[in-house]
């Protein structure tokens, strides 16, 4: 039965969202534990430690803008938060690539990130 997460998870990933939207990549990698396991959606492998998730964000601020702005957050019985997230993607020249909505499912670890997986929200259609 999904709950709502802690207070100090909760404030974790909304900060998490906003450096990330600030594009302040060394404040979201803080909130990372050092091996996190994270998804590389653009070539459909996974990342591990800070470094490659850096590299990884800074390609995609390169090519293209993505915000992501949570709406809804619970956590599951193993310690799971799941976020409904708002993503627009656009170009740099500010065309609208994809506006759709996603889940991000975090598992934590000594308070930190350990991993992070995108699924398609509940009746959205495939992340693009």
């Amino acid at each position: 039965m999904a709950s709502q997460p802690r207070r100090d998870v909760a404030d974790l990933l909304r900060r998490v969202y906003a450096a990330f939207n600030r594009r302040d990549i060394d404040a979201a990698l803080a909130t990372a534990h050092a091996d996190v396991d994270w998804p590389n959606v653009l070539d459909g492998v996974r990342l591990h430690g800070r470094a490659q998730v850096r590299a990884y964000w800074a390609r995609q601020f390169a090519t293209f803008d993505p915000r992501v702005e949570p709406s809804a957050m619970s956590a599951d019985e193993d310690e799971r938060i799941s976020v409904d997230v708002h993503q627009v993607t656009r170009s740099l020249d500010g065309t609208v690539l994809s506006d759709i909505t996603v889940k991000h499912v975090y598992t934590l670890r000594d308070g930190l990130i350990a991993r992070m997986d995108v699924l398609p929200a509940a009746g959205a259609g495939p992340h693009r």
